[in-house]
């Protein structure tokens, strides 16, 4: 491939989080083997080139539907194309999952949530808070008020 495979980028630019990576190679294997770091950066390096090839025969795929969004369809397409029909099963299988997942968290809510199953007054009184520790900020660090004490502004 060209060192400059990835739009934009050199080759070298492109890798995947050591630290994750090292921790799914652990998990994979049982737990008195152990992997040269040298094995390791190869194994990342060989994860890298298989998400590049897989991505540019994924391009391809939805270049000859006309479409210009690669599409989970397009992936599965790329993975039979590329001699890997033995793994659409199990990939299609992790794609439900995540897909499930997904919807899940974002039914829960979350960190983002809307705040819908707050109460109104309890928004108010995150609001307020959040006021005043921006307030806090602007003003260089002065203390911001407790909780207990915007929520005794909130009812005045």
């Amino acid at each position: 491939m060209d060192p400059m495979d990835i739009v934009g980028k050199s080759k070298e630019d492109a890798s995947l989080p050591k630290a994750t990576m090292t921790k799914i190679i652990k998990e994979m294997l049982p737990p008195d083997v152990r992997v040269a770091r040298d094995a390791q950066d190869l194994l990342i390096e060989c994860c890298v080139e298989f998400i590049n090839l897989v991505s540019s025969e994924s391009n391809d795929v939805c270049n000859r539907e006309e479409k210009r969004t690669i599409a989970p369809e397009h992936v599965l397409k790329a993975l039979e194309v590329l001699g890997f029909g033995e793994y659409i099963e199990e990939v299609y299988a992790a794609y439900e999952q995540h897909k499930h997942e997904t919807m899940q968290d974002s039914l829960k809510g979350g960190k983002w949530s809307n705040g819908a199953e707050m109460t109104e007054e309890a928004l108010l009184a995150e609001q307020q808070r959040m006021f005043a520790e921006a307030r806090a900020r602007m003003n260089g660090g002065a203390a911001v008020p407790k909780q207990a004490d915007v929520d005794s502004n909130v009812e005045s």
